[in-house]
């Protein structure tokens, strides 16, 4: 099977898109104001090439690369946010890698046409599915700048993440419990309503268990520190590994229907 890929106008916006990155992460960290603003561009040109590539040929495609895209342009905006309350945070060169990657990646395996038999709430569900992969995406994010944090704390130089480090934490586990409320929603949406969504019955298939594993991970993460107070490295892990699962779930499992079996469903 031939797998579509994206028209010359949807190559032309993800390649734009990705020099546009290029820009934000070029700048000193210390850019100020014009490296905030520099990243506006690039995130308008993301929403384009998104909104073009999910509409390919005018039939709503989705897959595993667009999941990975959305999830960027999500953690890209809840940067820009965080930019406005906390100035001094510094993540632009590892974002704009991020996004210039994802956004190429999209291009080159736009997915597949969605089921002619499914419900028109499908979008909806997909969307609440992307959400929680943006939370969750954006955790990870918060994580890794603690991680950093703890580290130069630990040689007595100065933090590069900008951000005190308990107000990180504090950050990610807000996000983790966000995410986890819309994964629990994606969730029982998808078995109650799995035959008027997909046009087919709740079926126990890769997608299914990675996604109650990971439910099941997040939901110990959120315990452990509620009751047991878990925090630094350890509750790291844990998110990652839910993360790590939680990517399993859709973005691997479509990754080998789409690319290595060559079919969409």
């Amino acid at each position: 099977m031939i797998l579509p890929s994206a028209s010359p106008l949807g190559w032309l916006l993800a390649l734009a898109t990705a020099v546009a990155y290029v820009l934000p992460a070029a700048l000193a960290p210390r850019a100020g104001a014009a490296g905030r603003l520099a990243m506006a561009p690039a995130w308008v040109l993301h929403a384009a090439a998104l909104a073009w590539g999910l509409l390919l040929d005018g039939t709503p495609h989705f897959g595993f690369a667009p999941a990975l895209s959305m999830t960027a342009w999500l953690v890209l905006t809840t940067y820009a946010v965080e930019r406005q309350l906390f100035p001094q945070m510094r993540a632009r060169w590892a974002l704009s890698a991020l996004g210039g990657i994802a956004v190429l990646a999209a291009a080159a395996f736009p997915g597949l046409p969605l089921h002619g038999t499914a419900s028109p709430w499908l979008p909806l569900h997909l969307t609440l599915g992307i959400a929680c992969y943006g939370l969750f995406a954006a955790a990870v994010v918060h994580a890794w700048l603690m991680g950093r944090a703890e580290r130069q704390i630990r040689l007595a130089a100065d933090s590069q993440s900008g951000i005190p480090l308990l107000t990180l934490e504090r950050l990610t586990f807000r996000f983790v419990m966000a995410g986890f409320v819309l994964l629990s929603a994606t969730l029982v949406a998808g078995w109650a309503f799995g035959e008027q969504l997909y046009g087919r019955a709740w079926r126990w298939d890769h997608k299914a268990i990675f996604s109650l594993l990971a439910w099941i991970t997040f939901a110990v993460l959120l315990l452990g520190r509620s009751r047991f107070g878990w925090r630094g490295r350890s509750a790291v892990r844990v998110l990652y590994a839910g993360a790590a699962l939680l990517l399993l779930a859709y973005v691997g499992s479509r990754f080998v229907l789409e690319v290595v079996l060559g079919r969409g469903a």
